[in-house]
């Protein structure tokens, strides 16, 4: 049974950084993809990064505009996605999925019909 749990969030000043981990289990291969998700409060779901645990190929949003940045630990079993500059447009809960094969993850990155496993989300709250 595949299980992905998002944490790391909080309330930050607009301006920080801030690092969110994706801890997964019971993957029997690498050849998935992991995307990290957010949704803001009165907007829809939107994808902002996605990895390939097989060859840590990455791809991100057209939107992010270099803000974030997505890693993994396979030997953790964990996908970082690291904010940058945060504002408050980005307070929104965060969430990490998981699907499978790889190369269609990274080739529909922002698309969440792709994936089969979601996470329960993590707030993060930017304010000052």
């Amino acid at each position: 049974d595949v299980q992905l749990q998002a944490f790391g969030g909080g309330l930050v000043q607009p301006g920080a950084s801030l690092n969110l981990s994706c801890r997964i289990s019971g993957l029997t291969t690498d050849d998935y993809g992991v995307g990290w998700f957010r949704q803001a409060p009165g907007r829809e779901r939107e994808g902002v990064a996605c990895i390939s645990l097989k060859d840590g190929f990455t791809d991100y949003s057209d939107s992010t505009e270099g803000q974030f940045t997505i890693s993994s630990d396979n030997a953790k079993n964990t996908v970082y996605l690291r904010i940058d500059n945060l504002k408050p447009e980005d307070t929104a809960v965060y969430y990490c999925a998981a699907g499978a094969p790889a190369i269609a993850i990274v080739a529909g990155c922002t698309y969440d019909q792709l994936y089969d496993y979601w996470g329960q989300g993590t707030l993060v709250t930017v304010s000052s």
